[in-house]
């Protein structure tokens, strides 16, 4: 497995994975092609998506963790500027613990036009999402990280302040209780026992936290404030802060909106006016009632309920607050998402124009493409036009682990091509190009499997194309629970389970022409079995890595698609997703332990496996599918 690591996984943005780095000859667009040569200023740095506004292309770069952004050219075009716009997504606040608590405030979300750069390198931090906090402990939850672009100094206005955290309630002491301010305040749980019957109060949004360096100088414009806590009937705590709006107070469930995070902000910096993305979404607060309080649209995590379970934590990316703790033993409250940051700037002007309409355009090598992260329809509009494709499904969801031992990886979701050359999943061979007039066209792509305990229904979802003979990518199988589970069939399928001193769990099955099976478990050394892939098995390269899957160039930039992900081991050493977006293996250095990890998932828009579960946690979702349509331009 050593030679493993130099294996470029291809792993992208965690909100959209088809988009990579040093694609400096390609454009997105929705309308025009490139006949026209860069004009703009050249850097590197995190993840790049191109895409246009009118005829004027755009260049993002997307930061997910902490990094550079390295300008090595400025513009020779007097038309287009050597300014930089930018987002800062700062972390999520965790949500508040010991009892019915305050869901996390979200990030502050900052924007900025046309600040001028020059040949140098830049720093980009990306505000890690705070933690949350036990039931029954007085530990309190803590404050999102700050995100930061722009020299390496820390002027104020290019700061965005991490999310407050949620209030902790019955810790004994008064101020406990309220939210903590933030870039978007911490909701206020419903009491304290030093103070009965008094609620706790809300946090104040646009504030950097109490352990900023910028304390206590305010963040104008970044937030809203938390919701105050409610003593009852039907105890409730606030919801956290959005960027779009104030956390909900905490009132009884039949008010309908509870305790409610408050609702995030749109931003197009990354994809385009035409794929806005929602951030910075409140967490909602705990309740002892039967519905969670929702957590705010940009990722804020879903409340504690005590019938349901603990918060929820932020999505990831988004700077979403974690969900507040409920009451009841185990029922915690949850991490904040972690930040973002964008950097873009214009690069040049389009003028003609493509044959069909869906989807990202881009143009490459003579090629016009039409790239599909959603449904949507493909429509001809000056054809008829021979077409190439790939059809990628939602991979598979890792295995739970609810019993002893652990769980297997997902199968990555069926991988089908018909690019010269390029091989479909499962070792077969291209399959024929496709002549298509006027249509429309309908692009179904297929949704990852959830990682959780529902056994029937984490397989991935199927993608498929609408031609006059129809294009269906099967979903990849999901992973084996612990305690022996089977892996399930799929497009590649799911790894098989292991418990000590029950039968091996069985392998999933791939489809023909689309993906190979999951690896098999053992007990002697013992681990469970990685995903299969759309180029290899499960286990292929080592004991339990996900298998690797296929590479095409479709795009312009070769690229993996369809990896699967990777199981688990004793001694537990993290293992290696399949290259395509196949989730790595649960890391126990990694606190805290009872948390599905960010790496677990399967990579958007890859149809990559998710890790199988390890430590009781629930297995990574699989990645989102992928259609992408290629015909000469």
């Amino acid at each position: 497995m050593s030679g493993r690591s130099a294996k470029n996984n291809n792993r992208g943005s965690d909100l959209f994975g088809y988009f990579v780095s040093g694609k400096y000859k390609e454009f997105h667009t929705n309308q025009y092609a490139a006949s026209v040569a860069f004009s703009g200023l050249t850097a590197t740095g995190g993840v790049i998506s191109d895409y246009t506004d009118g005829p004027a292309v755009y260049r993002a770069h997307i930061f997910t963790s902490s990094d550079t952004f390295d300008v090595s050219a400025l513009s020779t075009d007097p038309a287009l500027p050597n300014t930089v716009d930018y987002l800062l997504v700062a972390g999520g606040g965790g949500g508040g613990g010991n009892n019915n608590a305050g869901g996390g405030g979200a990030g502050g979300f900052l924007t900025g036009t046309a600040l001028p750069v020059s040949t140098t390198s830049y720093t980009v931090t990306v505000g890690a999402g705070g933690g949350g906090a036990n039931y029954g402990s007085t530990v309190l939850a803590t404050n999102g990280g700050d995100s930061y672009f722009g020299p390496p100094s820390v002027p104020q206005g290019n700061t965005s302040a991490g999310g407050g955290a949620g209030g902790s309630a019955d810790t004994g002491t008064a101020p406990d209780a309220g939210g903590r301010p933030g870039g978007s305040g911490g909701g206020g749980a419903y009491s304290t026992n030093s103070a009965p019957g008094v609620p706790g109060p809300a946090g104040s949004g646009n504030q950097y936290g109490p352990s900023s360096p910028l304390n206590p100088a305010p963040a104008p414009g970044q937030g809203n404030d938390g919701g105050t806590g409610n003593n009852g009937p039907n105890f409730t705590a606030g919801g956290g802060g959005g960027a779009g709006g104030a956390g909900v107070p905490g009132t009884p469930p039949a008010a309908a909106t509870a305790g409610d995070g408050g609702p995030g902000s749109p931003n197009v910096y990354a994809y385009g006016p035409s794929n806005p993305v929602t951030y910075a979404g409140g967490g909602g607060g705990g309740t002892n009632e039967n519905t969670r309080p929702s957590g705010g649209s940009g990722g804020g995590g879903d409340g504690g309920s005590t019938p349901q379970g603990g918060g929820l934590t932020g999505t990831y990316s988004t700077g979403g607050g974690g969900g507040g703790c409920a009451s009841g033993s185990g029922l915690n409250g949850a991490n904040g998402g972690s930040g973002i940051v964008v950097v873009r700037y214009q690069i040049a002007q389009l003028t003609a124009t493509a044959k069909a309409t869906g989807g990202a355009i881009s143009f490459y090598g003579g090629k016009t493409i039409h790239t599909f992260t959603s449904s949507d329809d493909f429509d001809v509009t000056d054809g008829p036009i021979t077409c190439e494709y790939i059809c990628v499904a939602g991979g598979g969801g890792g295995g739970v682990d609810n019993s002893p031992g652990w769980a297997a990886g997902g199968g990555a979701g069926g991988y089908r091509s018909s690019v010269p050359g390029e091989n479909s999943g499962g070792g077969g061979s291209a399959e024929p190009t496709v002549t298509v007039g006027p249509g429309p066209y309908a692009i179904t792509v297929g949704a990852g499997g959830p990682g959780n305990t529902t056994t029937s229904d984490s397989n991935g979802s199927n993608t498929t194309i609408s031609f006059p003979t129809a294009i269906t990518s099967t979903g990849g199988g999901r992973g084996g629970p612990s305690g022996g589970g089977s892996g399930q069939p799929g497009g590649s399928g799911g790894g098989a389970g292991y418990a000590p001193g029950v039968p091996l769990g069985g392998v999933g099955t791939g489809t023909a022409n689309q993906g190979y099976g999951g690896g098999p478990a053992s007990s002697s050394p013992a681990y469970t079995g990685g995903g299969g892939g759309a180029g290899e098995a499960g286990n292929t390269d080592g004991n339990n890595n996900g298998g690797d899957g296929v590479q095409s160039s479709i795009s312009g930039t070769a690229q993996y698609y369809a990896g699967g992900g990777a199981g688990n081991t004793d001694p537990w050493v993290p293992a290696p997703g399949g290259q395509g977006g196949g989730g790595s293996g649960w890391d126990p250095s990694v606190s805290p332990i009872s948390a599905v990890q960010p790496q677990m998932r399967g990579t958007m828009s890859t149809g990559g496996g998710g890790a199988g579960g390890r430590g009781g946690t629930f297995g990574g979702s699989g990645g989102s599918g992928i259609v992408i349509i290629a015909y000469p331009t």
